[in-house]
Order: structure tokens, then C-alpha cells, then sequence
């Protein structure tokens, strides 16, 4: 049985669909949900549906009964309380007898010495705990999800150009379906304990270059204006993200002008078999065919 928590967000959902893609029956997938209301859909494709609450662990032990591999997709509460959330997780999987923990972890130069280090270290904390805890567990460390671009390079871009302070600084962006299959493979296949695996692209790009490519595919020409970090949070407020996703945000940029992301790894081919999707072709998806205000 495969367990993935996280269930009902993106990466939990691409996940799931592809171990289904793989050939994996839906009765040997678990999903896990706080809110049994939110698995219709999973109950009518066959998923098994867990409930429980990363701040239970009574309830996760209950969840993990019969769980082999387990998907721990990093919680979304509160900074605070994430590694404390995930240290419930490993602690009840390894009291459920379970014999293998995937975490998705982040990919940067230096989780700790970050400028964003409060926002990011819990990863670095669950990932010692899990190799502290003897239990078998890979670490995929994930970069940024390249389905943020269009969300955090501005409003209209097509006619206002694209808004973010990220320097120079480039990031080897992946979309979630491509991480969700990397994952699958180690969820399906034999060889990954006690391995890290770092998901991203093999090649990172600056916002100055995703301009350029959305130019050729729009041909329509998209600039790129690195404007500063109060008018950003701003324009960000504009868009309606709330204030303090606003704020965090703007810290990935800072870090991402630092070149905090690029570090030059990728080992998706190696699991996938291929390369990963080209940036070009995942833009395309998103903007081919627009060439007016977006």
C-alpha cells in the first residue's frame, strides 16, 4: 500500500495520478485527507481515503495501518509548526511498521544559511530527523514548482511586462507533473533508501530569459522590469494574494536574485529516463495561442 499525504493539493493530486498512469491499482493507494468531504473524488476513481491530521498522531498511526510507502508532502500550516506536524508524521509511520518515507524536502544551496533561512530550515530539520530516526526514507529535493511563474511574475505581462525583484539570479524551475512522476517512480520502484534526489531542471534560466522565451512564443515583446521589493509585495496585494503570502514571496525573490537556487543538479533523467520537459514547452502550454493582455 502507498500512503500520500498531502492529498488534496497539487502535488499530492499529480502524485496520485501518476501512479495510476503506472499501473498501479487504485485499491493500493492510500490517500490522506483532514476533511472527508474534499475525497469524492478520490473515492470514485477506487483510492483508499485516510483520515487524518498532521497535530493527531493517534490519528496518523490509525491512518498508516498497512501503509509499505509513505508520501510526506510538506505540510502548509503555519511555519511554526511544520517540523513539529512532520516529526508526528515519522513518528507514527515508524510505530505503524512502515517501511519506506519519501519527504518532499527543497533544493537550495544552503537550507540553513539562507536569506530566508526561517522560512525554509524546517526542511533541513525533518530531513536530519528522518535519517536520525532510523527509519528508510529518500528525500526528493524539490526547486521552485515552474507552475509559480505566471503567478509571481505579475499582472497582464503580455502588456505590462514581467515584475519581479530576482535580479539576474536564475532557477532551475520544474512543473509539478514532472516532479509528481519523479516521485512516482521512487514510490513504484526498488534502490532509493537513504538516497537524496534533487527534482529540478537541468537547466536554470533568469527571469530576464523566461521574458525572452515568452516573447517567441507570443510574439509579442515581454519586458522585464526588476522592480523593488515594496512595490512588489504591492503588486502582489494587487493580484489578491493575501499580505503575508505577499511578503514570503517576495523573499523567494530576494533569494532567488542571490542565486540561492542554482545549484547546478538535477537528477529527474536519472529517474525518469529522459529529460525533463523543456521551460520553453511548459510556457507554451500556458501562453501559446496569446498574443492580448494576460
Amino acid at each position: 500500500m502507498i500512503l500520500v499525504t498531502g492529498a488534496t493539493g497539487n502535488l499530492g493530486k499529480a502524485t496520485i495520478n501518476s501512479l495510476l498512469n503506472k499501473g498501479i491499482s487504485a485499491n493500493n493507494i492510500a490517500a490522506l485527507v483532514r476533511d472527508e468531504s474534499k475525497s469524492a473524488e478520490f473515492k470514485s476513481k477506487g483510492i483508499q481515503v485516510r483520515i487524518g491530521d498532521y497535530q493527531d498522531i493517534d490519528s496518523l498511526k490509525s491512518a498508516f495501518h498497512n501503509v509499505d510507502k509513505l508520501l510526506l508532502i510538506s505540510s502548509s500550516a503555519e511555519i511554526a509548526q511544520r517540523f513539529g506536524q512532520h516529526k508526528n508524521v515519522i513518528n507514527a509511520a515508524k510505530e505503524s511498521g512502515v517501511n519506506h518515507v519519501i519527504y518532499t524536502s527543497f533544493d537550495m544551496k544552503d537550507l540553513r544559511q539562507s536569506i530566508m533561512a526561517g522560512d525554509v530550515q524546517y526542511h533541513a530539520d525533518t530531513s536530519d530527523y528522518l535519517k536520525q530516526i532510523a527509519v528508510p526514507y529518500t528525500l526528493m529535493n524539490n526547486t521552485l514548482y515552474a507552475d509559480l511563474i505566471p503567478i509571481i511574475s505579475g499582472n497582464n505581462i503580455l502588456d505590462e511586462g514581467i515584475s519581479i525583484p530576482a535580479g539576474n539570479g536564475k532557477t532551475p524551475f520544474l512543473p509539478i507533473t514532472e516532479m509528481a512522476e519523479a516521485i512516482a517512480v521512487v514510490l513504484t520502484t526498488s534502490g532509493h533508501e537513504t538516497k537524496e534526489y534533487i527534482i529540478a531542471a537541468e537547466k536554470a534560466v533568469s527571469f530576464a530569459e523566461i521574458a525572452d522565451l515568452i516573447s517567441e512564443i507570443t510574439g509579442t515583446t515581454v519586458a522585464y522590469n526588476q522592480t523593488g521589493i515594496p512595490s512588489y509585495v504591492a503588486q502582489l496585494v494587487q493580484q489578491g494574494v493575501p499580505d503575508d503570502d505577499a511578503a514570503y514571496l517576495s523573499r523567494f525573490a530576494g533569494a532567488i536574485a542571490r542565486g540561492e537556487f542554482e545549484t547546478s543538479k538535477s537528477d529527474v533523467k536519472q529517474l525518469l529516463g529522459r529529460s525533463p520537459i523543456s521551460l520553453k514547452d511548459f510556457l507554451k502550454s500556458i501562453y501559446g495561442g496569446k498574443t492580448g493582455t494576460y
